[in-house]
């Protein structure tokens, strides 16, 4: 049974050629080139956004909690008259207190705060730089409200 078989024969002379492009040296390198610019821009995304929201959400919690402190200054000789009135100028320093101790401060112009009636408006106007990302900073404008309420209610300002 095995008698009659041969090793195989080596093979002599030129290997026979599969059929290829004379100039597609290179194209993995070209591939791999743009994946890995793509892939950092990617990453730039990712940290950017994600420092970009944080900064819109913290700005924004700043602002609320001001206008919450503003809001709680009302007037000491009315209230002893049974009358709950805001006082302006102790709002606004009140406001402008709580925001010294945050990054965004009255006195850098970051931050305004408004007083209006029973209302306070505080405005804040940063900007964030970006830490992977070519380009200008990133602008945050956030808007905080409060008013005067006596008591638990539903009402809005």
């Amino acid at each position: 049974m095995g008698a009659d078989r041969r090793p195989p024969q080596p093979v002599t002379g030129p290997r026979p050629r599969t059929p290829r492009c004379a100039d597609d040296r290179g194209v993995v390198t070209a591939f791999v080139v743009i994946f890995a610019v793509a892939l950092v821009f990617m990453c730039g995304l990712v940290v950017d956004g994600g420092r970009l929201l944080n900064a819109h959400r913290r700005a924004r919690d700043v602002a609320d909690s001001a206008a919450r402190a503003g809001a709680q200054a009302i007037s000491d000789p009315d209230a002893r008259r049974g009358v709950i009135v805001l006082d302006p100028a102790a709002a606004h320093t009140e406001a402008c207190a709580l925001l010294d101790r945050t990054p965004y401060t009255c006195r850098s112009g970051d931050a305004t705060v408004h007083v209006d009636g029973d209302q306070v408006t505080v405005n804040i106007d940063g900007h964030l730089a970006m830490a992977l990302l070519p380009g200008p900073s990133a602008s945050i404008k956030e808007q905080g409200h409060a008013c005067v309420a006596v008591g638990i209610t539903t009402a809005t300002c």
